[in-house]
């Protein structure tokens, strides 16, 4: 009985689209079906996909006219009938083991609804230390709380490296199609609704940042559009966990931290004031050095600082308080 699917949409992927399909046909799990779905594009991708389609009885391809990964993605879910989906990119290589692995964990674990793996960056690009150091802190999140308690820094997951059960989708919808990006939305609708995430805890997936990957190309993944998206969902996060709602504190009073803390009082919430490294009167709200934060139970702190190491500092500042993240504060940058 086939179990599994891989949807595995692609646009103008000529160069690496061999070796993405090569490396999920070589599975060390045997039965399965990959859905290649081909988006609309212009080179010799769809031909590359439709030669394996010929040879391979478990390859299935079809057309998406419509351009947008959101469109190729949900018409890949509607053409799956089995109970786990697994996504892959035509640039990226699964490790042989990574479907056999990532199912087995789903079965052993039936309270979580998606996995997903450590992954390896790889990079032709000059420029990629701040990448790497972003797969660097998601492979630290492998827990479900560790992903609960981390989704509204950046998304915790990468996108082809997830395998999630076909019922989740029904339950929670499937890809939305808009100014933002459709992965993170996903996930932060799923975890919002209830959804249980974690990672089977070794490398699984080769994660190419390849210079035409979305990411790097499509406006819908600007920071911008990350931190309205992240807004949307804390806020919401806010009101159903923040015992002080709709007021927070918020740690940072930098200009790029007070631009993005204003998308939550758009939706409702109160900022209070903010902590920073010095005091000042400069704000219509006061702004207090981090030494005069009050003892646990006073107040909600959202952390708008997104510096490499100063996020961490102020997580380990916070709990040595005695804040309880989840309960008293939160990272959000």
């Amino acid at each position: 009985m086939c179990l599994l699917s891989v949807l595995l949409p692609f646009y103008n992927a000529e160069k690496t689209l061999a070796q993405a399909i090569e490396s999920i046909l070589a599975q060390t799990l045997p039965n399965f079906r990959l859905v290649l779905v081909n988006n609309a594009s212009t080179d010799q991708s769809r031909a590359i996909a439709q030669s394996f389609a010929t040879k391979d009885d478990r390859v299935l391809l079809i057309d998406e006219p419509q351009a947008g990964i959101a469109y190729a993605l949900n018409t890949g879910l509607a053409h799956i009938t089995t109970p786990y989906i697994a996504r892959m990119d035509a640039d990226d290589i699964a490790l042989p083991q990574r479907l056999e692995k990532q199912l087995n964990f789903l079965e052993q674990h039936p309270a979580i609804h998606l996995v997903s793996c450590l992954v390896r960056h790889q990079s032709t690009e000059l420029q990629t230390k701040g990448y790497q150091r972003y797969v660097d802190w998601i492979n630290t999140l492998i827990t479900s709380t560790d992903i609960n308690l981390h989704r509204f820094v950046e998304s915790p997951l990468a996108h082809p490296s997830v395998l999630f059960r076909a019922s989740a989708v029904k339950q929670w919808g499937n890809y939305r199609q808009g100014n933002f990006p459709e992965d993170y939305e996903l996930w932060l609708r799923w975890l919002g609704q209830g959804a249980h995430m974690a990672k089977v805890p070794e490398t699984l997936l080769v994660w190419n940042d390849a210079p035409t990957r979305l990411s790097r190309t499509d406006a819908r993944y600007s920071p911008q559009e990350f931190y309205k998206t992240k807004a949307y969902y804390l806020a919401q996060w806010l009101q159903k966990h923040n015992i002080h709602a709709p007021d927070i504190w918020v740690w940072g009073a930098g200009k790029l931290s007070r631009k993005r803390a204003r998308l939550l009082e758009q939706l409702g919430t109160s900022i209070q004031g903010y902590f920073d490294l010095s005091s000042h009167h400069r704000l219509n709200v006061p702004c207090l050095h981090f030494h005069d934060i009050p003892p646990p139970g006073k107040l909600f702190i959202v952390s708008y600082v997104g510096n490499w190491g100063a996020r961490d500092q102020i997580r380990a500042h916070l709990l040595k308080l005695g804040y309880c993240e989840g309960i008293d504060f939160l990272l959000a940058s």
